[in-house]
């Protein structure tokens, strides 16, 4: 599944206890965030025993079925076996169908590394890796060290209910945020109740919990692009030829974007509680929009190690197979900053909710001729140039209004100077 992710939901099994599976056969489907993917069978046999019912939700590493490699289901005596011990006492279990054959060894964002020794210790302590993202670390980069988590292992100890429950003062004590009741929803005649999809779901989760974390702030600059439209006109055909695809102006506006990151690093962070993580990495999701009306976010990794070319390659694929619903589920996790294309709708501009844990996300409006003032040696002028909107919405606790702007002045200044000698 990839190192980021830390479990998966099982949807459906594609095979019942006591069927017949042939290797590289399709098994069982899973979903991990917005990605549905069937796993195949990595050996041949009878599916002796399923561990886990459909809709449970499964650790990545977990065994998750039993399949008989000698092809005897009946007498895979392992109904009443807790999983450990059925590991150990099966003598039929030939191959385990498991999620993913990688240890778990780093933590579900894959921005802060565990050694074995510290997943060790959490594993033996029963310490899941949502706590295990709470433990404090004092090594190199904030990594979580022995010490610090045998040092959290005695004060979680120590810290066990005890007889005596504990009463704040009046002074210490929270009063609960208020309630937000939603509003009842009357029916008419002719209405029709559609049910959300799995997908649609997590997606409205995902954007009332934002806007619920972060305050938003929206800033805008309008681009000329002229000299960057003219010059993709006069390379296309040639590159196309040359390359087999199409280069467009997503790639284009990434490199901009990370560009831009590397000038102001602090748009590339996330926040927990009180404290910033500085992201070492510049991994740039696109948000692409399915034909089932669902949105996806594949990310392109390390995208200021990728030159033009590259970029336009590794955008060209993920679009492709997001379209097709036809991702890795690694392939939309690790995202550090967002770029959303309205303008690929006929928008001008947007406010786009924040991908969190993120702390902005720029929207990119439609490329249209207008009327412009430009300033020459001569005097002012009027011509037609080529003119979009760049709208940056952005975390108000961490991001302020010099940095939000600066930041997205500085893509429409990469966009704006483009060299129109540029050659690919």
């Amino acid at each position: 599944m990839g190192e980021s992710i830390a479990e998966a939901t099982i949807t459906k099994w594609l095979k019942n206890e006591g069927d017949r599976v042939e290797k590289d056969e399709p098994l069982v489907e899973i979903a991990t965030d917005k990605v549905d993917s069937e796993i195949p069978s990595s050996e041949e046999g009878i599916l002796s025993k399923i561990l886990f019912q459909e809709g449970d939700v499964v650790p990545v590493g977990e065994v998750v079925a039993y399949l008989d490699g000698e092809g005897n289901a009946a007498e895979s005596n392992i109904s009443a076996t807790p999983v450990k011990e059925a590991i150990a006492v099966t003598e039929t279990a030939k191959v385990e169908a498991i999620i993913n054959s990688k240890p778990e060894a780093v933590t579900n964002s894959g921005d802060r590394f565990y050694s074995p020794l510290v997943m060790n210790i959490a594993r033996t302590e029963g310490i899941g890796m949502a706590e295990l993202e709470t433990v404090a670390g004092t090594g190199k980069e904030g990594r979580v060290t022995k010490g610090d988590i045998l040092k959290y292992v005695e004060g979680r100890s120590a810290a066990a209910p005890s007889a005596e429950p504990v009463v704040s003062k009046p002074s210490e004590q929270k009063t609960d945020a208020p309630k937000i009741h939603k509003p009842a929803i009357p029916l008419n005649a002719g209405d029709e109740v559609v049910e959300m999809g799995r997908v649609r779901k997590l997606i409205a989760d995902h954007m009332v919990m934002s806007k619920t974390v972060s305050p938003h702030v929206t800033s805008f600059v309008e681009a000329d692009v002229t000299e960057l439209f003219l010059w993709r006109e006069k390379i296309k055909h040639d590159f196309k030829a040359r390359e087999g695809q199409n280069i467009t102006f997503t790639p284009i506006f990434i490199e901009a974007v990370t560009k831009a990151i590397k000038d102001f690093p602090m748009i590339n962070v996330s926040v927990d509680g009180d404290k910033i993580i500085k992201r070492k990495n510049i991994n740039v999701g696109m948000a692409v929009a399915q034909s089932n009306g669902n949105l996806i976010v594949p990310v392109v990794k390390n995208a200021d190690n990728m030159n033009l070319i590259g970029l336009t390659r590794t955008v060209n694929d993920l679009a492709v197979r997001a379209r097709d619903n036809k991702l890795s589920p690694d392939e939309i996790q690790g995202g550090t900053y967002t770029l959303t294309n309205v303008g690929g709708f006929g928008n001008v501009m947007g406010t786009p909710v924040i991908n969190q844990p993120q702390v902005a996300i720029m929207a990119v409006g439609a490329i249209r001729k207008k009327p412009a003032v430009l300033e020459t040696k001569h005097g002012d002028v009027i011509a037609i140039r080529y003119m979009m909107y760049l709208s940056h919405s952005y975390d108000h606790r961490v991001v302020d209004g010099a940095l939000g702007g600066m930041f997205v002045r500085r893509v429409a200044d990469y966009l704006e100077q483009w060299d129109t000698e540029r050659i690919l």
